[in-house]
């Protein structure tokens, strides 16, 4: 009668218990309208970093920052950013704010954006006002400036990993491709808007008159931007509490049984067991007493549990931090320098000539098509996102990753063998091409990994023993989105040096070049790809 006992009461642990994750691990099917409400956080934060890359060198070199401080300034934000992504995205998983775990991180690095931008795009007026002094006053400016454009890429680079962990959370799988193909489409429409914008010269303009310069137009434009499609992501999605679970669907009643009071249900959707219960009936009364006091079931978060955490991460994850590092790596070599090899290479100017010589007025336009390159790249993002949702029916994600790298290979060969200024404006197709890639794809298989895990734990819960990672997905969202700024640090600290070493710019597409086609094997190798 016990074993018989025992047995009934396993069977109603491992029904209820599935039950529960069924539940849980179900989200609603989420409108159209909704996705592309989420989408637009992406749209004003590529628009803000599209302002960023067409001022951010003119409002340094107004203020008069020296030569030596601009590694400083490129490098400080990526390797904060390096070191605390995984941190801030640990320290989301376990938020229990009422508006979720997600959101109150994303509204904190939008205002840090905002204020960002503030900085850098008026600290020159705002010192100015204040300090009259010529000397304190260069001081003062440069010291602003420099503090507006860190804050500004720290906060816009960290918030990419809380977004797309958000739409992870209250999407179902299908949700998340399609979420995942309308943030790509609106990245390339915000990046399009706001190069275009910034091409336009606002000094000759009522607005500019009005405003006083170009620098206090755009920053008008991107606040209004930003703090309007920030507010539309926000209120996109309802997101529950951690403690009512990680979608925004019901809270299941707490189970009867004392046996299932001994697990939990942890992020993500996993199982795990309290301390000594193991799923015992005799110890199921010390489970119920644990159970009932949240503090003690929830897992704390530390910096030794986050590194362990990391530490286990599996395989399949690492190789596919190192395709995105490798993919980011060619992308960024290409698009930090792309304007400055317009000028120097394609219109053979030179940026060093007196500013009133026939050289730098040449190198000038150059850098003026570049952007209108740049702004191609954005347009063709937005294009190939939507495309691709019709290609990965015919050749899988494997094929789709695997076509990126290549056509950004051989296109940045091209254009360092050939450089021409139609034939380099119309590959900088295929620049968007591995833009939108870059921006889906890796998100895409972190979906497929954790959809398959949390697969296999429904299907161990009758099991007993379950060893919980203690990953979530803001972490390995985090620990993905983090390469972004690893190659950042690797362009900036080596690809200026390789220019130096080379003599031309030139060197900079061949070597984008190499690393794309590199990735390519790697991609094709080393990346696992979930049926």
């Amino acid at each position: 009668m016990g074993g018989n006992g025992g047995q009934a009461g396993m069977h109603t642990y491992k029904s209820l218990a599935e039950d529960s994750l069924s539940d849980f691990k179900k989200p609603p099917k989420r409108p159209r309208g909704r996705l592309i409400m989420h989408s637009m956080a992406m749209f004003g934060r590529e628009f803000c970093y599209a302002v960023e890359a067409a001022y951010v060198t003119p409002v340094l070199l107004s203020v008069g920052l020296p030569k030596s401080l601009y590694s400083m300034v490129w490098l400080l934000s990526p390797i904060l950013g390096f070191l605390l992504q995984p941190v801030v995205g640990s320290v989301s998983d376990h938020c229990r704010a009422r508006w979720g775990r997600r959101r109150p991180y994303i509204l904190a690095l939008a205002l840090m954006m905002l204020l960002g931008l503030a900085l850098y795009l008026n600290g020159d007026t705002f010192i100015s006002a204040l300090i009259a002094d010529p000397s304190k006053r260069r001081i003062g400016a440069i010291s602003i400036t420099m503090l507006g454009v860190v804050l500004f890429d720290f906060a816009a680079d960290f918030m990419d990993g809380p977004i797309k962990a958000y739409l992870f959370d209250v999407c179902s799988h299908q949700d998340i491709e399609r979420g995942l193909h309308y943030h790509a489409l609106f990245t390339g429409f915000g990046g399009a808007l706001g190069y275009i914008l910034g091409a336009i010269d606002w000094t000759h303009l009522p607005l500019g008159r009005v405003l006083g310069t170009e620098f206090q137009v755009m920053f008008v434009f991107s606040a209004l931007v930003l703090t309007l499609c920030v507010t539309i992501h926000l209120c996109s999605i309802p997101e529950s509490p951690l403690r009512d679970g990680t979608g925004d669907f019901p809270p299941q009643p707490a189970p009867q049984d004392p046996l299932l009071s001994s697990v939990k249900r942890h992020e993500h959707g996993s199982i795990e067991k309290v301390k000594n219960g193991r799923g015992s009936p005799g110890l199921a009364m010390e489970g119920e007493e644990n159970s009932a006091c949240p503090g003690q079931t929830q897992r704390s978060m530390t910096m030794k549990s986050l590194l362990r955490a990391l530490a286990s991460t599996p395989p399949h994850y690492r190789y596919l931090c190192i395709s995105h590092l490798i993919g980011w790596t060619a992308f960024l070599s290409t698009m930090l320098f792309f304007t400055d090899f317009m000028g120097q290479i394609v219109y053979r100017g030179n940026p060093y000539g007196p500013h009133n010589s026939t050289e730098f007025l040449i190198y000038q336009r150059g850098v003026e098509v570049g952007c209108w390159g740049l702004c191609i790249n954005s347009v063709f993002s937005s294009l190939w996102s939507y495309f691709q949702k019709i290609l990965v029916c015919h050749v899988g994600l494997k094929g789709v990753y695997f076509i990126g790298y290549l056509l950004f290979g051989l296109g940045t060969g091209f254009i360092g063998l050939f450089p021409n200024v139609y034939s380099t404006l119309a590959l900088c197709s295929l620049f968007g091409v591995m833009s939108s890639i870059l921006y889906t794809v890796p998100f895409n298989l972190i979906a497929e990994y954790h959809r398959e895990e949390e697969e296999e734990k429904r299907q161990q819960v009758p099991g007993g023993d379950q060893n919980s990672s203690g990953r979530g997905k803001g972490v390995d969202c985090a620990a993905l989105t983090c390469m972004t700024q690893l190659a950042q640090i690797l362009v900036g600290g080596g690809l200026g040096l390789l220019v130096t070493m080379a003599g031309s710019v030139i060197v900079v597409v061949i070597t984008a070049s190499a690393v794309a086609l590199i990735g390519c094997c790697f991609v094709a190798v080393f990346v696992r790809y979930v049926n």
